[in-house]
């Protein structure tokens, strides 16, 4: 073979194994996100989808993160873009990111692709959800351990439904997800956890994931158990009319810790030790 026919073959060999590394995502919006290899750089702009990159084996290549992503400890030492909502579009652009990911929710979607940086949206809000996030986010940065992050969820959330008694199907829940009031309803991935632990939500899954209420929506519900962290749970009792609930005047409140409450929230790698939180919670303060 001439050397002009080994420079041919090497030009096409050259063109199979960057085409083999290419990578085709469609994120929530329906858009597809071409990315011509395995990011190196990537941003994350809301926490359960940073958490979701360091388990399935990447968080070295994280190079920002939301100033509310905080696990694993390592991503504490990353710089910080702001807020999932606003975050700051030239300190995302200075970190000359391969790739953004950010919730649907987020306001600078298309500011960041007008500046031609790639961008998934992917925001998890159920159980389905999580499992699909777990795997674009796996086919982007080229993982093939999404199967097994999903089991292990899944076996864990079956493992804490097992440990609780008969008699936690008959207790009530509010879960409050923060002070507005907002609620975690049936359909939401908190909302299905418990149902999988064989509570009752009192917050119908036809309002949304995570409705707004009105306070009094959860005095006429009457919940026997109510789950909050700690940091909306401040003056909870003094609410107006909130001392005729069952859970306020038998003090059935379980109180998480703002750690707890990251745990809780994050629809994400982390919805096992979740599930054992509730558990716990339900355990000990149940109807009997």
């Amino acid at each position: 073979m001439n050397l002009l026919a080994r420079l041919s073959l090497a030009a096409v060999l050259a063109v199979f194994a960057a085409a083999a590394q290419a990578i085709v995502v469609t994120d929530e919006r329906g858009v597809s996100v071409d990315l011509p290899r395995p990011p190196q750089r990537i941003v994350t702009v809301l926490p359960s989808l940073t958490e979701s990159v360091c388990t399935l084996g990447a968080c070295n290549r994280l190079v920002g993160v939301d100033r509310y992503s905080n696990w694993p400890e390592s991503v504490r030492a990353l710089p910080q873009v702001g807020g999932g909502i606003d975050p700051n579009v030239e300190a995302i652009v200075a970190l000359r990111p391969d790739v953004v990911l950010l919730a649907k929710s987020s306001r600078v979607t298309e500011r960041l692709e007008g500046l031609g940086l790639k961008v998934l949206v992917l925001e998890p809000k159920n159980h389905a959800d999580v499992r699909r996030v777990l795997d674009s986010v796996a086919r982007v940065i080229g993982s093939d351990d999404a199967p097994r992050v999903w089991r292990d969820i899944d076996a864990s959330v079956s493992a804490a439904a097992q440990s609780l008694p008969e008699s936690v199907g008959r207790t009530r829940v509010y879960f409050e997800v923060s002070s507005a009031p907002y609620a975690a309803s049936e359909s939401s991935f908190i909302g299905e956890t418990l149902s999988r632990l064989g509570a009752k939500n009192i917050v119908p899954g036809s309002m949304g994931p995570f409705p707004k209420l009105n306070p009094e929506f959860v005095v006429r519900a009457d919940p026997d158990l109510i789950m909050v962290g700690e940091r909306s749970a401040q003056g909870l009792e003094q609410r107006p009319g909130w001392s005729r609930i069952k859970a306020v005047r038998d003090g059935r409140i379980c109180r998480f810790t703002a750690d707890e409450s990251d745990v809780l929230v994050r629809p994400g790698p982390r919805m096992g030790e979740a599930a054992a939180l509730m558990a716990r919670c339900l355990q000990s303060q149940a109807k009997r």
